[in-house]
């Protein structure tokens, strides 16, 4: 009986460490924090092409949605939509700031052109 009850504590130990090990090393719980923090996070997931991926950075919380296609030599991402959740967190961006966010962007998506929703879609387009 006592071995038994010494094997469940340690089984309640082992699952307790697992379950603190896996919030510590969440992505999303990093997410949320760099949010917070107004600190620079890119959370994606690249192996799979229908989740949207999550920018944080100064502040501003960015939703990217990525879609499918052919390149000359295999299926990739080829068009990724960006927008802000909350506009309102723009006042400061520069366009220097969504440069960096579509150089970030393109290390994980190279042959993806990157399409940016209003209203930063405007500033965007008085540079091209």
């Amino acid at each position: 009986m006592i071995l038994l009850f010494r094997l469940l504590i340690i089984v309640i130990i082992i699952y307790a460490f697992y379950k603190i090990l896996r919030y510590l090393f969440d992505p999303k719980r990093k997410l949320d924090e760099s949010y917070e923090k107004e600190q620079y996070y890119f959370y994606d997931d690249i192996k799979n092409v229908r989740k949207n991926f999550f920018i944080t950075y100064k502040g501003a919380l960015f939703e990217g949605e990525k879609y499918l296609g052919t390149t000359e030599q295999a299926f990739e991402v080829v068009s990724i939509f960006v927008w802000i959740k909350d506009p309102s967190k723009l006042q400061g961006f520069t366009k220097e700031d969504f440069r960096f966010l579509q150089n970030e962007i393109r290390m994980n998506y190279p042959s993806a052109k990157i399409n940016w929703k209003s209203p930063i879609e405007q500033l965007m387009k008085e540079e091209a």
